[in-house]
């Protein structure tokens, strides 16, 4: 897994890096599905209009933040992050 950095524009805009965009195969004009909790921002590629797994995805990433917010997850660190990361 690689992390690649990004910046906003003036105008509220980001750039997904190439390879990123690449390795989803995004083209201009793909639907994101956006979700937010605190400082943290997830994207999800969504086919226009959503199928039924576009939505049960944007569900669970839904409950996963309840969870986070009742504490049902710890912190971790960097690197044991990455790790968990590459068995998903």
């Amino acid at each position: 897994m690689e992390i690649e950095l990004t910046k906003i524009s003036s105008k509220g805009q980001v750039v997904i890096p190439l390879n990123v965009r690449r390795k989803l195969a995004l083209k201009d004009g793909e639907t994101l599905a956006v979700s937010t909790e605190d400082d943290l921002i997830v994207l999800k590629k969504v086919k226009n209009p959503m199928e039924e797994d576009d939505l049960r995805t944007l569900k669970e990433i839904k409950e996963a933040w309840k969870e986070i917010a009742q504490g049902k997850y710890r912190k971790m660190n960097k690197e044991d992050f990455l790790k968990e990361i590459e068995t998903w």
